[in-house]
């Protein structure tokens, strides 16, 4: 199935919603999903009659995270490296754009929030989940690193709740999510999330456009969620566990729907 529409965008006057559309892969991150996503976050950087952007998932889910397909795609080792570095050094691009947009961003969750996914949650304003949203981190059992998720997820969730996220890679449901502070609000259902997302749009609305922006740009002078350096640092690791065998077979066991060589030893 080919992604004629990764992303669809709509606008409601000064409302932006993005739907990752690609339901036939829980909405994993495509590279024609990311640059259609860029694309829309650099119009809005500039787009002053727009205040608020609504992020969400097409058929029940948010967003599965990277697709893995094309990670495990077959090259050289130097030519993943090279690949892979890149490639996770806008990811974390990415959820700095989103976190910097004058707008207020809105993340609302159905389904499956997992590894990058977690990246859009974290770098949110608002994140508003419906109760049968579910969290992971589950790069450690691909083999994989959550290199630039990380510091978002430390930011939102406090270093304890985040490092217990990563290392244990367990799925967090969402009630938990919102013990750790995750999740700012759980609905019982679907509908009653678009019913909790429509007040809060409300709310941000009687907000000043100005004086909204400026406190956002307040927020992010409270000082960078990572250093330059950790970016590069990250972007480095990922792209040395991408290019490692253990990537390769946990990749391989993921796709199989069979367990990893080193839980079989």
């Amino acid at each position: 199935m080919t992604d004629e529409t990764p992303v669809l965008v709509t606008r409601d006057g000064p409302v932006v919603r993005a739907v990752l559309n690609r339901p036939h892969r829980r909405n994993a991150m495509s590279q024609a999903l990311v640059e259609a996503l860029d694309l829309l976050l650099a119009k809005l950087r500039t787009d002053t009659t727009a205040r608020v952007l609504v992020l969400s998932g097409a058929g029940g889910h948010f967003c599965a995270g990277l697709d893995l397909t094309e990670v495990g795609a077959v090259e050289t080792r130097e030519q993943k490296l090279e690949r892979q570095h890149l490639r996770n050094q806008r990811t974390g691009a990415r959820f700095n754009a989103i976190a910097e947009l004058p707008q207020v961003v809105i993340a609302a969750v159905e389904g499956a929030a997992y590894a990058g996914g977690l990246g859009f949650v974290a770098s949110a304003d608002i994140c508003l989940a419906s109760a049968d949203a579910r969290f992971s981190a589950p790069e450690v059992r691909r083999g994989l690193v959550p290199a630039q998720i990380l510091p978002w997820l430390v930011r939102r969730m406090g270093r304890s709740e985040a490092a217990r996220l990563c290392l244990q890679g367990h799925v967090m449901d969402a009630e938990e999510a919102a013990r750790t502070g995750l999740v700012h609000q759980v609905l019982p259902d679907a509908s009653a999330l678009e019913r909790a997302v429509a007040a809060t749009v409300g709310d941000i609305l009687q907000g000043a456009p100005g004086a909204l922006a400026e406190t956002k740009a307040l927020l992010a002078a409270l000082g960078p969620v990572a250093t330059p350096e950790y970016a590069e640092a990250g972007a480095r690791s990922f792209a040395r566990r991408a290019a490692d065998p253990e990537a390769e077979e946990g990749i391989a066991s993921f796709k199989a729907r069979r367990k990893p060589s080193w839980m079989l030893s």
